[in-house]
């Protein structure tokens, strides 16, 4: 893993944030980490999180074999790491899409934090409520719907289903990303799309998808 390089604090970026996470994210150390760095492994004992003041992350798990499942792409201004910070081990890995800057705040820290401000506890529980509510979700799809089924859920939920009036433009969406949030191949998703795009349901370019129409529910 690239070693983080720590710099100033970046004032204008913690400036942007939330007003709740600003204090909470001045108690904490910047790094910035270069794209394709894992900031968090799965398995490791967690004693921070990590306040994202730049940039994007992904939350994944792999298996053995390599294989991937992706639970979510986190955005500037969000938080990650916070499940951990009881001490137990991590439960996904996380790696940088882009450049990106944190301010990586000790669980003793974030202690702190409460001491003065209770009420962020509240926002706390409420992130982990809406993480645990997310994984669900992931597990009940994977479950149930078969793997058309999770490929469309994962096209419309991210702008909404398209209309010939209202065609949807996914952008930063490729065969590879969708395959691994839905735990299929990349080669059995790009038939789907391919087949998608013959019925003229869709367009694929580069790293983005237009939705033409709504998908149909079976294929």
């Amino acid at each position: 893993m690239p070693a983080p390089i720590q710099s100033s604090p970046p004032e204008g970026l913690i400036a942007m944030l939330n007003p709740m996470l600003r204090p909470l994210a001045q108690r904490g150390a910047i790094r910035n980490y270069k794209k394709n760095s894992v900031i968090i492994n799965e398995g490791d004992v967690g004693e921070s999180m990590y306040i994202l003041l730049q940039g994007r992350v992904k939350a994944y798990a792999t298996d053995d074999d390599g294989h991937e499942i992706t639970y979510a792409s986190i955005d500037a201004g969000d938080y990650f790491g916070e499940m951990s910070l009881d001490g137990g081990p991590r439960s996904a890995s996380v790696i940088t899409l882009e450049p990106c800057v944190c301010s990586v705040v000790t669980r003793s820290s974030v202690r702190d934090h409460l001491a003065v401000q209770p009420e962020f506890a509240m926002e706390l529980v409420t992130q982990v409520i809406r993480r645990a509510r997310d994984a669900t979700e992931t597990a009940r799809k994977m479950a149930l719907l078969d793997v058309y089924g999770r490929v469309i859920s994962t096209l419309e939920s991210q702008e909404g289903p398209g209309r010939p009036e209202a065609p949807v433009l996914l952008q930063q969406i490729t065969h590879q990303s969708i395959a691994s949030r839905v735990g299929a191949s990349r080669e059995m998703v790009s038939r789907l799309l391919k087949d998608l795009e013959k019925g003229g349901y869709i367009s694929l370019g580069v790293k983005k998808i237009t939705l033409l129409r709504k998908l149909p529910a079976r294929w």
